[in-house]
């Protein structure tokens, strides 16, 4: 049997979002009742069946990179943002700082991508556009929050998911203009769910489908970008995404 090919999506986002339970329940089904403080980076691996019931189905491994949120692990996290074909930003529908702070983890990853980002605003100098193996088409300052004109050359499918919904009140939840105009400027969709309710990505639920819409996304953009036209992407026919999977740990 041939290696299977792969695709690595980082999740990111503050300390106790909920991280880890998250991706313990797509890559498991299952919820993880006494989750840990992530140090350094977990990795989880699943099985996926790229445009499943259809001719061009094949199966992909999904690559989850789990990174602490420790504000104390900042200068060290950008080894683990090399090679990253999708972005999962994750907050807490309870602390709206988590969901701000969104902003400042997507300065943190586009600017860790950049081999001509400098340290201090003194040495920032324009990007050149002809860097073909940079991941964006800008320059970005560690120290500043993420711009929305930035984001514009960015090539890595990002889906916004909120935790905790089962916390969160009705009125933060519907006033979630802020999430909309974020999730519009990076052509993001969004998820809110309970990581503790299995029945939260059903097979053919809301949150199933956009999931396996952005899981197809990364795959395309990865493997089929020259012959999958960039607007066709949308939400994907066969939900199912739940295969064994096997797990490893990197500090």
């Amino acid at each position: 049997m041939a290696a299977l090919e792969k695709v690595k999506i980082l999740v990111v986002g503050d300390s106790g979002v909920g991280k880890t339970s998250l991706v313990h329940h797509i890559c498991h089904n299952e919820t993880l009742s006494s989750p840990g403080w992530t140090i350094g980076c977990t990795a989880e691996v699943k099985l996926y069946e790229y445009r499943e019931g259809t001719p061009g189905m094949k199966n992909f491994f999904l690559e989850f990179w789990d990174v602490g949120g420790s504000a104390s692990h900042e200068n060290s996290r950008s080894i683990f943002y090399n090679g990253v074909n999708g972005l999962i930003l994750v907050h807490d529908l309870t602390n709206k700082k988590s969901f701000t702070n969104l902003r400042r983890w997507l300065a943190e990853v586009l600017g860790s991508g950049k081999e001509s980002v400098l340290s201090t605003k003194q040495q920032k100098q324009p990007s050149s556009p002809n860097n073909k193996e940079s991941w964006f088409e800008f320059s970005i300052d560690m120290g500043e929050e993420y711009d929305s004109e930035q984001f514009a050359g960015n090539q890595i499918p990002v889906i916004i998911i909120g935790t905790k919904l089962d916390q969160a009140g009705t009125a933060r939840i519907l006033n979630s203009s802020r999430s909309l105009h974020l999730a519009e400027e990076i052509g993001a969709d969004m998820i809110n769910l309970n990581c503790t309710d299995l029945k939260q990505f059903n097979p053919g639920s809301v949150n199933a489908r956009k999931l396996c819409a952005f899981f197809d996304k990364v795959i395309e953009r990865r493997f089929y970008s020259r012959e999958v036209p960039q607007q066709s992407f949308g939400i994907a026919e066969s939900p199912k995404f739940y295969e064994r999977s096997s797990k490893r740990k990197m500090v």
